[in-house]
């Protein structure tokens, strides 16, 4: 791959662990994550491999939509612990080698906002047009939404997502003429929006952060069908992150990837991660699929539906960035809905030994289940995904002193659920598995971000599948097998010579006679292959 100049080299070696905090680890037994729970676990997240962080929202927020309705930019919400815990998180991580990225909500903040506050004043001010408000019967383009009756002003505001969520006014791409508050992106008031945005920026990297990983991305310029707007305020931002912050991040929330990275972003989550490639059918899903995914046991999903798709994106985006796959967010339902440990290591290999930027979330690596729950501060069905992390078989899983009716979402029920501690112990558990993963990943170059990537087997609707990772003149031959059959596959060898060597996996064999390989894959199994020259005879 060939990495621009402009992204930070350490990209190359990063591997994301993310942190959705009231779930992570209760510090105070109050029920509710925070940010020295996260401090004493970040040996452990060491220990793993993990050498970057992805924190959800930990913003001052009146929690109507888990800490994305942002009242102060600057200030740590109390149930987290104070601003100075977040200078200690930040030292202590890069003591050990671990970058922080933070979320960054630069479309909309919650009502409580000062911002907003003096936004619904009726005399002008400054803050008057900070965010979008309408005439009373105007015609919302697009999706957009308003709320009427809140404030003294004569008008309706626009909302982002929830109700609780006033968009900032960062203006609109296609203006009608008749509404004069429709503003250009470069307006005045969309400008000053702008550069508060960009000292929040600054106030957290001066602190000790390394990036952003941005909420909502692709929305902050308004009837922006083509994006170009959108695409230009995140430019900018970029710009001024490679004069004033070099070796600062930008990771989307955007989907896109050609669209993403073209508007200056280092990263963007690799698309169809909830739906083609990993949706259970079994499971719950937030979005539109219908069908089989690729990792399904079933063997009725399509490889070559999803790899055309990324494959493009690749094409465009190696020059540019980098592609995250990711195991899931706060936001989607969990891998582990009715897996197996087998299925679920599979998974992970694919994920970690995928070109990019890998990214998993907490919980993830030992397999926590999606769960059943009541929403929470605006979860809806995103509960599920965000009930506490266990640490331990005890009754309340390591995760907090408090009562267990006090805490954040209800646990897991199931005696049996998964935990860190008794992995621990399991040399065969998944998540030695995945430190094992992220080790081999480490110490190849062929494995890390930018190490080149190709097909080598992939048929419709046919398994194993299997792709050459290469760099430096090694190559490395992935291979899986997500369904619960026996697979094999016979192919040309392309490149591939000398002796096959397994460097992680099981019940996988690879075998090259002349110019053909052939793979021998048991159910739900990966193999991981280098290539050792032949010694001449």
């Amino acid at each position: 791959m060939n990495n621009a100049p402009r992204v930070p080299a350490w990209l190359n070696d990063a591997v994301i662990y993310s942190i959705y905090p009231p779930s992570f680890s209760d510090s105070n037994a109050d029920g509710i994550g925070d940010i020295p729970g996260i401090i004493a676990k970040l040996d452990y997240i060491q220990d793993m491999g993990f050498n970057t962080l992805w924190i959800a929202p930990w913003y001052l927020s009146p929690f109507e939509d888990g800490g994305y309705d942002v009242a102060d930019y600057r200030k740590i919400a109390p149930r987290y612990g104070k601003n100075s815990d977040a200078k200690r998180l930040f030292r202590e991580a890069r003591r050990r080698g671990i970058r922080v990225l933070l979320d960054l909500v630069a479309g909309h903040t919650s009502r409580q906002h000062p911002w907003f506050q003096q936004s619904c004043d009726p005399k002008p001010n400054k803050y008057s047009d900070y965010f979008i408000w309408t005439g009373w019967n105007d015609k919302l383009p697009g999706r957009l939404k308003s709320i009427a009756g809140y404030s003294q002003r004569s008008e309706a505001y626009v909302s982002s997502y929830y109700w609780c969520q006033p968009a900032l006014n960062h203006g609109f791409a296609q203006r009608d003429p008749g509404c004069r508050w429709q503003m250009s992106p470069r307006s005045p008031a969309a400008r000053r929006v702008r550069d508060e945005i960009t000292d929040v920026m600054k106030f957290w990297l001066d602190m000790g952060a390394s990036g952003f990983r941005c909420d909502m991305a692709s929305t902050l310029v308004k009837n922006d069908p083509d994006k170009k707007e959108t695409s230009r305020l995140w430019q900018y931002w970029r710009r001024m992150l490679d004069q004033e912050y070099p070796e600062a991040v930008l990771l989307s929330e955007w989907g896109r990837p050609q669209a993403a990275l073209a508007a200056g972003f280092h990263l963007d989550f690799m698309p169809g991660v909830g739906s083609t490639l990993f949706r259970n059918e079994r499971g719950r899903h937030l979005g539109n699929f219908h069908g089989h995914s690729v990792f399904s046991k079933s063997g009725k999903g399509d490889i070559c539906q999803w790899l055309d798709t990324y494959l493009k994106d690749y094409a465009v985006c190696r020059s540019l960035g980098y592609i995250a796959p990711f195991s899931g967010t706060h936001d989607q339902m969990r891998l582990n809905v009715g897996r197996s440990e087998a299925e679920l290591k599979v998974i992970m290999a694919f994920l970690l030994t995928m070109p990019g930027t890998p990214l998993i979330f907490n919980g993830d690596e030992i397999g926590m289940r999606d769960l059943s729950v009541p929403p929470k501060e605006g979860s809806m069905a995103r509960s599920g995904a965000r009930t506490p992390m266990q640490w331990d078989p005890s009754r309340k899983a390591g995760f907090s002193a408090a009562p267990v009716k006090d805490f954040y979402l209800p646990i897991d029920p199931d005696p049996a659920r998964p935990n860190v501690a008794d992995q621990l112990n399991d040399p065969k558990s998944l998540l030695h598995t995945v430190r094992k993963l992220i080790a081999l990943r480490q110490a190849i170059p062929a494995l890390k971000a930018r190490g080149d990537f190709s097909p080598i087997y992939a048929r419709p609707g046919k398994y194993p599948f299997a792709f050459l990772r290469q760099s430096e003149g090694k190559i490395v031959l992935t291979s899986f097998n997500p369904t619960r059959k026996h697979q094999r596959a016979s192919f040309d060898a392309g490149p591939l010579t000398g002796r096959p060597e397994l460097a992680l996996g099981e019940q996988a064999t690879c075998l090259l006679r002349g110019k053909q390989a052939r793979l021998e894959m048991g159910p739900f199994t990966y193999g991981i292959f280098r290539f050792v020259p032949l010694k001449p005879i």
